[in-house]
């Protein structure tokens, strides 16, 4: 499936990045590989947490279900990232559903062994405590836009954010968001409505700060759209 090692593949990685092979012996050992079609579930919520996944080849929606399962989308990962985020030392479930938004290939570590490889190797605690911290900080962020800002702001505030998390830079000002994503899948990001959201849009288009391509993709105009919340 690889043209490349698990250890290359690893070392792409930040948390593995600057170890050396002697180093990356034993997460090596432990590492082992999957491919999972667009569609399909890595896990759901409330299944027993076994595995920590690093994304090698493409993207995975985290979402929770409420006890009437209406969608909760908590992130969408690109390659380079790591998911779960929580539960590492403690005994849990995962906190989340995880879904194939395309083709992806994931390396995985049965989360007890890279506990114990964490324990051994303290620069790689450090750098998995930067990658939670920011984690920490996004969530921080969200709540803040979701307390201090109307739906209309927190709409561009997620069009932002998405330009930013998995755009791709057309011009210096213009950000095409490379996921597509529906109008329930946005409203489904910050607890609003779809209708609310398919207003909005419409509008944030009319002023000329958004667009479509040919391909449906988003098209920010990044400048024009930071402005409109002030």
């Amino acid at each position: 499936m690889f043209s490349m090692s698990i250890k290359e593949l690893l070392q792409r990685f930040t948390l593995f990045k600057n170890l050396t092979d002697y180093e990356m012996e034993p997460i090596i050992d432990l590492a082992k590989n999957r491919m999972f079609r667009q569609g399909t579930h890595i896990f759901m919520q409330g299944d027993p947490l076994t595995n920590v996944y690093f994304i090698h080849q493409g993207k995975v929606k985290i979402y929770r279900s409420d006890m009437h399962g209406k969608e909760q989308i908590v992130n969408i990962l690109n390659v380079g990232e790591m998911f779960p985020h929580q539960g590492f030392f403690r005994k849990d479930n995962y906190p989340a559903h995880a879904e194939v938004l395309e083709d992806a290939i994931l390396i995985y570590i049965p989360i007890h062994l890279f506990e114990n490889f964490l324990i051994t190797n303290p620069e790689i605690c450090i750098k998995l405590f930067k990658v939670l911290g920011d984690r920490i900080v996004d969530l921080q962020n969200r709540l803040e836009e979701k307390i201090l800002h109307n739906t209309y702001e927190q709409i561009i505030l997620l069009l932002l954010r998405l330009a930013k998390s998995n755009g791709k830079e057309i011009t210096s000002n213009q950000i095409s968001i490379t996921s597509q994503f529906t109008n329930k899948d946005l409203a489904n990001m910050i607890g609003s409505s779809r209708e609310t959201v398919s207003r909005t849009l419409t509008q944030l288009k009319k002023n000329n700060l958004i667009k479509n391509d040919k391909g449906g993709n988003i098209i920010v105009n990044m400048k024009e759209l930071q402005e409109e919340l002030f």
